[in-house]
């Protein structure tokens, strides 16, 4: 797929996402994330969630490893899966995969309970992967996994998430899964010839 093509189609969805996060932004310019960013508490975008959960396998069965093949096919995600592995260890990698495939149903769970309905996926292929990195993008056109998060599931159940992943992992588990998504994600946008900047926490 024509990577402009690609990009043309999320447009409307990315004005969306970046409407709302401007707003947020203009309102609570001070507030920043546990791992640096801002902040986002804004509606969350659900149909982005719902086409990575439906990328990643379903609520009860998701991989991130799924969700990346998904999107960018095999050969990019375990080109990635290795320079990942290169840079940070395989322990690390490890506890990576397991804490996202532990956070995407938690979050389910939580907005489960909160009365929140995803609504039918839209979006997939290269066309989620751009919209993903295009909703974890500061102002700077730095991104931050947090400030992806935020928008996928809204700010409190995000909160709520890594508290569990603490609690069951571990903070430095908390911790590694931020870095190396960051770190993942803006791979992922270079890899589509999107421009992102790397978080400090990386």
């Amino acid at each position: 797929m024509n990577l402009v093509k690609t990009l043309g189609a999320v447009t409307a969805v990315v004005t969306l996402i970046g409407s709302a996060a401007m707003a947020d932004s203009m309102s609570g310019m001070g507030l920043h994330s546990r791992y640096g960013g801002p902040v986002y508490t804004g509606a969350p975008a659900l149909n982005v969630t719902a086409s990575l959960v439906e990328a990643g396998g379903g609520g009860d069965n998701f991989s991130i490893a799924t969700a990346l093949t998904a999107m960018v096919g095999a050969d990019l995600t375990n080109a990635e899966v290795t320079k990942l592995t290169k840079q940070y260890g395989k322990d690390n990698v490890d506890s990576w995969i397991t804490v996202f495939n532990f956070a995407v149903p938690d979050s389910l769970d939580k907005a489960t309970k909160a009365g929140v309905t995803l609504p039918a996926p839209d979006l997939s292929g290269k066309q989620l992967a751009a919209t993903l990195v295009s909703a974890g993008l500061d102002s700077h056109g730095v991104f931050y996994t947090e400030f992806l998060l935020d928008k996928a599931v809204t700010h409190d159940i995000h909160m709520a998430v890594m508290d569990d992943i603490d609690a069951k992992y571990g903070a430095p588990a908390d911790t590694n899964y931020h870095r190396i998504t960051n770190q993942a994600m803006v791979d992922l946008a270079h890899a589509l010839g999107a421009k992102a900047k790397l978080a400090k926490l990386h």
